[in-house]
């Protein structure tokens, strides 16, 4: 239809009867089985199909089972025609489209028995029910390799009852999903003499008359058209021969005027109106030359705008995205036992999906580390995964992005040796990225214990701003990533959105000094019980006009550093603003930076 080749009409010849149909056929329920077509083939050899047909019923995911059961199962993939095929021995007089009694159950070919009622069409001989019509087959008349013969049956179903019938007994097969969207009805009769001929080339025998009980449904019906509408609804300027031409090769019939005529074809039931029409004429011609043309804006509709948290989300998404993140959009809801490992849900659904998806989240790190476990299954040997959404607590709905990192942090390298793990200072670094990016001000930040038990002791930490948490980073608790499958450490970060401090308005622009910075370096000894962060703060704050940054560059414990303490060597860069500093001037600085560390108990180590 899009002009790519050319279609091969399959021409279906009509298989000639050798003998009378032997089991009636007949219809009670003819609003759930309109029409019931069969024939009887016997003296059939029922054994392997041939490696043609093998080869394309695995290429679409099918197990090829019997050359009888193959065929049917090709022709519902190739032609979207279901059928079934009935061992003859095992039947009891004819075959009945009916509706199940009271009582009434079948087992069907997945192997589960199915109790029936009085809403459901059946296919049943004298003595039981063979077929949940539409949907499956049953066990008892199924085909083996002791199969001499047949009864191929190739029936019409009505899709509102196939769809109640199904939702019923839960079941979903091929064969359900095709009549509840609709098969083609005027394709009962050829389908059977396809599968006919098939059996007669793949399995041999001599087939009986066929016998077509009830009425196919006439589902004939025209539409009018006008093409202009293709402009109007779709922005394209389609010339209408060409429309003409793409509905023609479609398999519409159309007839031309001020306002055309198109007739449906049997085979698409979603057609239903000019709208639908003009879809088939775009899809066609080629979605990709629809124009991306902006709406006018009605007067008095405001321009759109975006929150400032909209805008920090924004602005988030980009800078983990740039710093090797994939973003993740995990379920909100989770399984109880999940959200229990995070302080537990504060909420319950009263009618969830599923029990596995029964509480609202506490946090966004079980979604997390059930993606990061999925991944790692699959051979994932890296992964970097952030989100952003709400946390669900008992006061209230809370903006929040969670970045999670396990597995390799850097992969083996012959420079570097065995492949790194994620740590707690990569989780640090991406916390105090992301916080930067959204204007906070990391230089003030202090590092606290984190207060939640699903962070491990000692390898975790909490941003904190005043009183004020802004993030919580480090190694998730053990016991916690083994409870959701997650192998070796993992790194994590919760950014606690709603807590930032407002961003000021006003944003002095860089003027890098004339003056070059200077370092000196401090080796403080300490006790070992000392967070690093506290002396680095104090050294910091010895002399915020000339003090720009303090990097820890050493820590060390052993010979020559007293039990109980530790050595760490600082980095203390000066940033002269009006004039070189002198030497003098630098000692007074040394000094104040010397005196800031002891009042933490530091003393210069000699």
């Amino acid at each position: 239809a899009a002009g790519i080749g050319t279609l091969k009409a399959r021409s279906i010849a009509p298989v000639a009867g050798r003998f009378p149909m032997p089991r009636p056929i007949a219809i009670e329920d003819a609003e759930g089985c309109p029409a019931f077509a069969g024939r009887v083939v016997r003296g059939v050899t029922n054994g392997p199909s041939p490696d043609w047909l093998q080869r394309r019923l695995r290429a679409v995911g099918l197990r090829p089972i019997s050359a009888l059961v193959d065929i049917t199962n090709f022709l519902s993939i190739d032609s979207g025609r279901p059928l079934h095929v009935y061992d003859v021995a095992k039947l009891s007089g004819g075959l009945t489209a009916r509706r199940a009694r009271a009582g009434e159950s079948v087992l069907a070919l997945n192997g589960k028995t199915y109790s029936l009622d009085e809403t459901m069409t059946v296919i049943a001989d004298d003595a039981e029910v063979h077929d949940i019509g539409g949907i499956m087959g049953g066990e008892h008349s199924g085909c083996s390799e002791a199969t001499t013969e047949v009864l191929i049956e190739a029936a019409y179903f009505t899709p509102e009852r196939i769809g109640t019938t199904g939702r019923a007994l839960g079941i979903n097969s091929d064969a359900r999903a095709r009549f509840e969207r609709g098969v083609d009805p005027l394709f009962v009769v050829p389908g059977l003499e396809l599968a006919t001929q098939m059996v007669l080339d793949l399995c041999g025998g001599e087939a009986s008359e066929m016998v077509v009980a009830g009425q196919i449904p006439d589902t004939s019906r025209s539409i009018f058209y006008r093409p202009s509408r293709v402009l109007g609804l779709a922005g394209l300027d389609v010339a209408e021969d060409e429309q003409a031409a793409i509905l023609t090769r479609l398999g519409f019939g159309v007839t031309t005027g001020d306002v055309w005529q198109v007739s449906v074809p049997s085979w698409r039931r979603d057609v239903d109106g000019e709208a639908d029409l003009v879809e088939e004429v775009v899809r066609i011609h080629g979605l990709d030359r629809v124009p991306a043309t902006p709406l006018p804006r009605a007067e008095g509709v405001a321009a759109p705008t975006a929150t400032p948290l909209q805008r920090s989300q924004r602005r988030l998404r980009r800078v983990l995205a740039s710093r090797g993140l994939d973003e993740a959009i995990t379920w909100s809801f989770l399984p109880p036992a999940d959200a229990e490992a995070f302080g537990g849900a504060a909420f319950s659904l009263a009618n969830p999906i599923s029990a596995d998806m029964a509480a609202m989240r506490p946090s966004l790190l079980p979604g997390l580390l059930s993606a990061a476990a999925r991944n790692m299954d699959r051979g994932n040997a890296s992964v970097r995964l952030f989100e952003l959404g709400q946390r669900y607590l008992a006061d209230a709905e809370r903006p929040t992005a969670a970045i999670l990192m396990a597995g390799e942090a850097k992969g083996r390298d012959w420079r570097s040796g065995p492949a790194a793990k994620p740590d707690a200072y990569d989780a640090k670094a991406e916390a105090l990225a992301a916080l930067a990016a959204l204007g906070a001000p990391v230089q003030r930040l202090a590092v606290a214990a984190p207060a939640d038990g699903w962070w491990h002791p000692g390898r975790a930490g909490r941003l904190v701003l005043g009183k004020a948490v802004l993030a919580d980073f480090g190694i998730v608790h053990p016991r916690v990533s083994a409870q959701f499958d997650v192998k070796g450490a993992v790194a994590a970060v919760e950014l606690y959105l709603d807590a930032l401090p407002p961003k000021s308005r006003k944003r002095e622009a860089w003027a890098p000094s004339a003056l070059l910075p200077l370092s000196r370096d401090f080796a403080f000894v300490v006790d070992e019980t000392l967070p690093a962060d506290s002396l680095i703060r104090a050294v910091a704050g010895a002399d915020k006009a000339l003090i720009t940054a303090v990097n820890l560059f050493d820590r060390y414990s052993g010979p020559g550093v007293p039990d109980g303490k530790i050595s760490l060597a600082l980095a203390v860069t000066l940033q002269p603003t009006t004039a070189t500093l002198t030497e003098a001037e630098i000692e007074a600085v040394s000094a104040r930076v010397v005196a800031a560390a002891a009042r933490l108990g530091a003393t210069l180590r000699g």
